[in-house]
């Protein structure tokens, strides 16, 4: 069992940043792919990125792609998504989600249903 627990999120302007945080418990978390998703009101959770467990493969958005960066400390447990250039359309609740040895094929990490687990998600609010 792995438990994420988000932070980070808040309210920043158009143009500013915010950086979240993804805490996981747990012994083996280099064998996790871990991805980032978010989800907007009266709108369905889509993809945002994701790094896979093996080969350092990462993967974006093409809405992100250029301004949200994604990485992990896996001796820390942690994995963050640096955003950067943020826009109104950014708003929404981010959430974290790690999967077990998942697939490295991108539309495998794009899709909701190869991650296990979930953090219960945090608000980013982007004004204009």
């Amino acid at each position: 069992q792995v438990q994420l627990v988000e932070s980070g999120g808040g309210l920043a302007q158009a143009g500013g940043s915010l950086r979240l945080s993804c805490a996981a418990s747990g012994r083996t978390f280099s064998s996790y792919t871990v991805g980032w998703f978010r989800q907007a009101p009266g709108k369905e959770r889509e993809f945002v990125a994701a790094a896979a467990w093996s080969g350092g493969r990462i993967y974006y958005a093409d809405s992100v792609k250029g301004r949200f960066t994604i990485s992990r400390a896996n001796a820390r447990n942690t994995a963050y998504l640096q955003m950067n250039g943020l826009k109104p359309e950014d708003t929404a609740v981010y959430y974290c989600a790690a999967g077990y040895r998942t697939t490295t094929q991108t539309m495998g990490l794009m899709t909701l249903r190869t991650y296990d687990y979930w953090g219960q998600g945090t608000q980013v609010t982007v004004s204009s």
